[in-house]
């Protein structure tokens, strides 16, 4: 039976004035702020840096190709993107996350904008995630631009064997270890309501913060600091290492006069890598959403 023009008109009613679910919420403020992002200032200084690492690599390959150090990086896949995207995709990371993540949510109430956003029917987990997405997608899009200005180079020095499947394995560590870093950027955000501060934190921390705190507690404490971020980082190379560092490495060197200086290195096992990067996303993303949840805009 044929719906009548009363039924018809009362359901286009209902579909008008009825708020949109939080994930589609969450998708629509996604795409919005990614294309703010792709206009930005910010995508176009995150863009450069990227390019500038990459001409830096590239230069470096040309200049010096045919040296016995040049000659050890491209003898295979392996010992090339081990080096230049097992380190180098770190820290695009950290710089996408510190240029995009960095004020996401602070801004929200420095800029007031968080105030009027509030006055619509929209849900704050929709605004955090929407966020989030965004940041995301625009890392990813550094992440992507770095990865062709390797593979570019690999298939002019490396030959047929360019693209290993390691590449592949190793660019998903990659995405969960910025799923983990994103998740700690917001965290830290939702704690600030000064986008200066909030950008400060976030740089000094993951740029040689954590870096600085995890040898303290080796040297000092002694203990494996599986409990900071920086420590899950290496296991981005590790789809490209034939065999792993060990878990626990000792090195016993001789000091003055005779005495022994015992130092202690630790590595995370591939397992446990993955599982500290997936605990920093799952706990810092809800920390973070809980924090922006009880947050008053004024």
């Amino acid at each position: 039976m044929a719906a009548t023009p009363t039924a018809t008109a009362e359901s286009t009613s209902r579909t008008i004035g009825q708020v949109p679910e939080t994930w589609r919420q969450s998708l629509l403020l996604s795409r919005y702020q990614f294309r703010d992002y792709l206009r930005s200032r910010r995508f176009i200084l995150m863009m450069a840096i990227v390019v500038a690492i990459g001409a830096i690599i590239s230069f470096i390959l040309a200049y010096f190709h045919g040296t016995t150090t040049i000659a050890g990086l491209t003898s295979s896949s392996d010992a090339f993107y081990g080096s230049f995207w097992g380190g180098g995709a770190y820290v695009v990371i950290i710089f996408a996350g510190i240029i995009f993540g960095g004020d996401a949510i602070a801004g929200e109430f420095q800029n007031k904008t968080g105030y009027f956003l509030m006055g619509l029917p929209i849900r704050r987990a929709a605004v955090y995630v929407g966020k989030f997405l965004a940041s995301l997608g625009a890392s990813i899009a550094a992440m992507v631009v770095y990865l062709v200005i390797l593979v570019g180079n690999g298939a002019v020095y490396l030959g047929t064997g360019f693209f290993p499947f390691a590449l592949v394995e190793s660019f998903a560590i990659a995405l969960l270890y910025l799923l983990a870093l994103l998740g700690a950027v917001f965290l830290f955000s939702s704690m600030f309501k000064n986008s200066l501060y909030a950008v400060l934190v976030v740089a000094i921390l993951f740029l040689f913060g954590f870096t600085i705190l995890q040898d303290l507690i080796v040297a000092l404490v002694k203990i494996e600091p599986w409990f900071i971020i920086d420590y899950a980082r290496v296991t981005i190379a590790y789809p490209f290492d034939a065999t792993l560092p060990p878990h626990i490495a000792t090195t016993t060197t001789m000091g003055p006069r005779g005495t022994r200086i015992t130092t202690t290195t630790y590595s995370p096992t591939y397992p446990e890598g993955l599982a500290i990067m997936a605990g920093y996303f799952i706990f810092t993303a809800i920390a973070g959403l809980f924090l922006f949840e009880r947050e008053e805009f004024t």
